[in-house]
């Protein structure tokens, strides 16, 4: 009896310790993969092709174009301040993981510098979109596992937290007022383009971070709700709440059933209502963000 035990609590510390392990190493697979895309991008299809970027590594472009000082040195530099601005009103754990991310990408900017060699596009409408989507993935892998490379991805996690808008939205709306600066130095043509591979970049990022399998609510109408809920719950293994409601023409009291479901879900959801009540009321509408059982945490 007392081996059994023994065994039994041997075994959940070693779940215990696996799973409390599983996570930094996420974390930085997620870091060394989407810096990788993120260099790539880079040295590959916007410095050959004179494109700026964003965020830091869009300064640090900038610079390369009129000091040839190496773009990583100048992103470690840029990112240094704005570490501590995160670590006091965002999270500590953060920005460790971003501080790591930084490093990561200084060294792979470096190590990826000579990449353009084996990537010849002279398109400059091609390097934007295929630059864009690389940039977009990397950054949408590290923020979905709340992870960053720093900067202004520090700044859009805090416009995130205060006023819940989007990463991609946030820093496109920063990054265009660089890219507007970039001009003046480079000319209008580099600019345009860049703009193009920055909004690419950004739709990608919150694709990723939000998954492909959407969230949607629903609100449904019925005269048999108690019946709907029990199969919604059953079928669809979904929570759902009741709101008391009072029909305004002729004050009838309903239980108005509430729910969230993927949006692969929906098919699904509507044959459970047409089945028990093709006369039901049902709206659906698009959920931006959801947390709580039985969803995945979108990251930052």
């Amino acid at each position: 009896m007392q081996l059994a035990k023994k065994a039994s609590s041997s075994f959940k510390k070693v779940s215990l310790d696996s799973s409390s392990l599983a996570e930094p190493l996420t974390k930085l697979g997620a870091i060394f993969l989407g810096n990788l895309l993120c260099s790539i991008a880079f040295n590959g299809f916007f410095i050959p092709n004179q494109l700026i970027s964003g965020g830091t590594g869009g300064i640090a472009i900038m610079t390369y174009y009129l000091t040839e000082i190496p773009t990583g040195l100048v992103v470690f530099l840029l990112n240094l301040p704005l570490f501590f601005v995160g670590a006091k009103i965002i999270d500590k754990k953060f920005t460790i993981y971003s501080f790591i991310s930084m490093i990561t990408l200084s060294s792979l900017l470096g190590l990826t510098a000579d990449i353009h060699k084996y990537i010849e596009i002279d398109d400059l409408l091609l390097a934007s979109i295929f630059g864009g989507i690389l940039n977009g993935v990397g950054m949408g892998l590290m923020f979905r596992n709340k992870v960053s490379q720093g900067g202004l991805d520090i700044v859009a996690a805090i416009f995130r937290k205060k006023f819940n808008m989007n990463v991609g939205t946030v820093l496109m709306g920063v990054n265009t007022i660089i890219v507007a600066s970039s001009s003046i130095l480079f000319g209008l043509k580099p600019a345009m383009y860049t703009i193009i591979a920055l909004y690419i970049a950004y739709q990608i990022v919150d694709k990723v971070q939000k998954g492909l399998d959407t969230k949607k609510t629903v609100v449904i109408i019925s005269k048999n709700s108690e019946k709907l809920a029990k199969e919604i719950i059953g079928n669809l293994k979904r929570g759902v709440t009741f709101l008391n409601g009072e029909g305004a023409y002729n004050n009838d009291n309903k239980k108005i059933i509430y729910c969230t479901v993927m949006s692969t879900q929906v098919g699904k959801l509507k044959d459970i209502v047409e089945k028990i009540d093709s006369d039901a009321f049902i709206t659906i509408n698009d959920v931006e963000e959801v947390k709580g059982k039985g969803f995945k945490d979108i990251g930052i």
